[in-house]
Order: structure tokens, then C-alpha cells, then sequence
């Protein structure tokens, strides 16, 4: 296993002048994967955060090649690209042989509501490629409204709470759930306070033949309500509390909890860190927080049932 000291004497692909905030994780989720390879890399990203914040003409943080792809195709972007370069490979019509690995980077508006339909489709076919999906449960570039990544009780700009509502009423959409039901060749679920974990996982992804799907649990300060110094330990809160539980499947089939907490810690432990579920803590939403506490359990218990038997037994 590469040390942490290795990992630092590798070039570093996405350098400073970007305009992410202080404590957002994309940075250091992008550090880590974009050094799980040493083959040259090709990027589609979407509309978002991170488009946004590292490309402000006439600047730019990528030191690859990278394309703009609009918020709901990046799949289909990058898709056509790796397309085009297996065909040019075919004719001989590529005057290298080094060997190209191609990434999507999403928000998870763009990967659990608007681009799913490209994304699935994608996936179907087979492309070689990766999708990395930084998930910061709101769409947070335009203000922060309510996506379906966003945890039921969540405060967004869409769904606020008051004397109405008590912030959105629906359950949170578990994406890698369903990218899972594709039975593609590898889909993990990692967080950035692990690098040992998120490294690991970004390598095996790239190394693998055919499509494979990561999706990074990304701390946003500014829609999350948490000081900057903090955005990181918070990930860790949520392995320890399972609500966002490390792991992955190989083949379709063998599920790997790559984490276990020691001492499962109650869900109000993740809640009170947060601004965006302060309201949760009154008494007259505690049924919000006791229904968060029992998907979590057992969304848990189902991980650990099928990292026994296999997730099609």
C-alpha cells in the first residue's frame, strides 16, 4: 500500500487558483484521485461547483486534458470519447500506445437527478471509464436548493424549515444503490477523511476494464452550516454514525464494508454538527430523527447481511 509520503511526491494534477470554498472537500477528494493513476487522463466534468470554481477565463487548476460538459451529460461526453479513442486505436490511426483512462466528475444534482438517464445509459454500455460523483446533498452552486441526495429533514433554500415544513419530507435517493443495479465491474462509496480508503478505491477504478463509479461524500460549509476547519472530521462523523457507510462492490456481487465503527454512534451525533438539521433537535421533529436512525440501522444491518452472503443470494 502506497504511503502518504509517496502519495505527495506525485505530480500534482489540480493545483491552486480555483475558487472553491475554504473546507469544501472537492480539492482533496481530487489530490487523492487524480494520483490513483499513472496513465495520462481525459476529463468531462459538468456544470457545478467545481467546473465553476477551477476554470474562470483565462485561468485554469487542470493540468490534463479537460472538457466542459453541461450538467446533465457528462457521461454521454465522455462516453464519445472514449468511443472515439478505442476506434482511433482500432485503425492505428493514434500515434502512441500509451494507454488513456477517461474520468466524469459530477455533483450529485447532476448525477442522481439530471444526468442519470446519460449516466445509466453509459453504464449499460459498457464504456471504460470513470465516474466520480462529489456528493454534497444540495445543489450547492445555485444556491443551495433541495436535490435528492438531500436527507429527508434537510433545511435547503427550496425546503426551508418554519411552521409549515420541517425542512424536505422525502427520503434521500441512495444513488450508489442504484448504479449497484447495473452490475457493473465496480462501484464504491468513500469519503475524503479516509484518504487511505478514497485512494485505494480510486485506483481500483481505474484500473479495472469497463465502467466503475465512485461516489465521495463532500462537505460543503456554506450549505451545511459548519466552520471550515471542521468539513472533513464531519465525514468521519458520518462513517461513525453509518449514515454514509464505507464500501464497495466488485462484479456486481461481492460487497466489501470496508469500514466498521468500534462504537456505532447515534445519528444525532451527525445532525447537531450541522445548521441544516439544527430544527431536528426540537421535540416536535423528533420523529424525523427517529426515522433517519432507523433507515440508517438498518440500511447497516442490510450491508453487513450482504457482505456475508453476496448481495444477489
Amino acid at each position: 500500500m502506497i504511503t502518504l509520503k509517496e502519495l505527495t511526491n506525485k505530480e500534482d494534477l489540480f493545483v491552486s487558483g480555483h475558487g472553491l470554498c475554504p473546507g469544501c472537500g472537492i480539492p482533496i477528494i481530487l489530490k487523492l484521485v487524480l494520483r490513483a493513476t499513472e496513465y495520462p487522463i481525459v476529463i468531462s466534468n459538468a456544470t457545478g461547483c467545481l467546473q465553476i470554481a477551477s476554470t474562470k477565463f483565462p485561468a485554469t487548476s487542470w493540468k490534463l486534458n479537460w472538457i466542459h460538459s453541461s450538467l446533465g451529460n457528462a457521461a454521454s461526453t465522455i462516453s464519445g470519447i472514449e468511443t472515439m479513442y478505442r476506434v482511433l486505436k482500432k485503425k492505428g490511426k493514434l500515434q502512441t500506445d500509451t494507454e488513456i483512462k477517461f474520468l466524469a466528475i459530477v455533483g450529485d444534482g447532476g448525477t442522481n437527478d439530471i444526468g442519470l438517464s446519460s449516466l445509466s445509459g453509459a453504464i449499460e454500455r459498457g464504456h471504460d471509464f470513470v465516474y466520480l460523483c462529489y456528493d454534497n446533498q444540495s445543489y450547492a452552486n445555485s444556491g443551495g436548493q433541495r436535490s435528492s441526495a438531500s436527507p429527508i429533514g434537510t433545511s435547503t433554500s427550496t425546503t426551508p424549515t418554519g411552521k409549515v415544513l420541517p425542512g424536505k419530507l422525502q427520503y434521500r435517493k441512495d444513488i450508489t444503490k442504484i448504479i449497484v443495479a447495473h452490475k457493473l465491474p465496480y462501484v464504491a462509496q468513500t469519503a475524503p477523511w479516509n484518504w487511505e480508503d478514497l485512494y485505494t478505491k480510486a485506483k481500483k477504478a481505474f484500473d479495472i476494464e469497463g465502467p466503475a463509479y465512485l461516489n465521495v461524500l463532500n462537505p460543503c460549509p456554506k450549505k451545511w452550516g459548519i466552520p471550515s476547519n471542521k468539513s472533513i472530521e464531519l465525514t468521519r462523523i458520518a462513517a461513525d454514525t453509518c449514515v454514509w457507510p464505507l464500501y464497495e462492490i466488485e462484479a456486481g456481487k461481492n460487497i466489501n464494508v470496508n469500514y466498521k465503527p468500534e462504537n456505532k454512534l447515534p445519528v444525532t451525533e451527525w445532525l447537531k454538527s450541522q445548521n441544516r438539521f439544527k430544527h431536528l433537535l426540537n421535540i416536535e421533529n423528533r420523529w424525523i430523527v427517529d426515522e433517519i436512525q432507523d433507515e440508517v440501522d438498518q440500511n447497516w444491518k442490510w450491508l453487513l447481511k450482504q457482505e456475508k452472503r453476496g448481495i444477489n443470494n
